[in-house]
């Protein structure tokens, strides 16, 4: 049985993960058809930026954010007193801690499944008369359907557990930004933490093995279709 405390560190936890890939993912699907398809100025510099969360110390994210994004930054002034949004120290600057950390595993299999769709598909739609938009959305959009899923939940799965640049950007406030790792932490400084510490991992894992479960399912298909496509 859950306690109170536990409870509300996981539905957060589910809260930020989930607004996370909300907003993350349209960028998503938009970066990885950009990076499979076209060719353009910056391409190279697009990719290193988009994967930088996976090799940077997570506070050196969460570092940049709040400077970026925090009360006293010009973006985070502006957002602030234009549209009454403070990220900083909020919810929501969880939500887009997470976003960012999670963004290059939600991007990967996106632009690979993009990659691996054949195009002949395309052109066919074409020489019946689709237009561009009319390609995307009836033939591009549905085979890459299965790496869409497959990031969107790995990155679920990211944000979830999300702890460095969220304690960096968002703090550690107990219904405010204590997701799950945060509650971990958390139970860890008190001396009779232990106890608590360790059923919050095992509901850790047991959240993450579902989502890595749930991935794993839109992947084989997608690794299926590439056979097929090469056969």
């Amino acid at each position: 049985m859950l306690g109170p405390e536990a409870t509300d560190a996981l539905l957060l936890s589910l809260k930020v993960a989930l607004a996370a890939i909300v907003v993350a993912l349209p960028l998503a699907v938009f970066a990885g058809y950009a990076l499979a398809r076209w060719s353009f100025p910056g391409r190279s510099l697009l990719q290193v930026l988009v994967y930088l969360p996976l090799v940077l110390p997570p506070v050196v994210t969460g570092f940049l954010l709040l400077q970026t994004f925090g009360p006293n930054s010009v973006v985070g002034g502006f957002l602030e007193k234009t549209f009454g949004l403070q990220l900083a120290f909020r919810w929501t600057g969880a939500a887009l801690a997470a976003g960012v950390m999670a963004f290059p595993l939600l991007l990967r299999p996106i632009m690979l499944s993009f990659q691996n769709i054949d195009q002949r598909l395309e052109r066919a739609a074409e020489t019946l008369g689709a237009s561009g938009p009319v390609i995307f959305a009836t033939v591009t959009l549905p085979l890459a359907l299965p790496g869409i899923l497959a990031g969107a939940v790995l990155g679920f799965a990211k944000a979830l557990g999300e702890f460095g640049a969220t304690i960096t950007f968002a703090a550690n406030i107990p219904g405010e930004t204590r997701t799950l790792a945060l509650a971990v932490h958390t139970a860890l400084q008190r001396p009779d933490g232990d106890q608590l510490a360790l059923g919050l991992t095992l509901l850790s894992l047991a959240v993450g093995v579902v989502a890595i479960g749930m991935a794993e399912l839109p992947l084989g298909r997608m690794i299926r279709m590439r056979g097929r496509n090469r056969a």
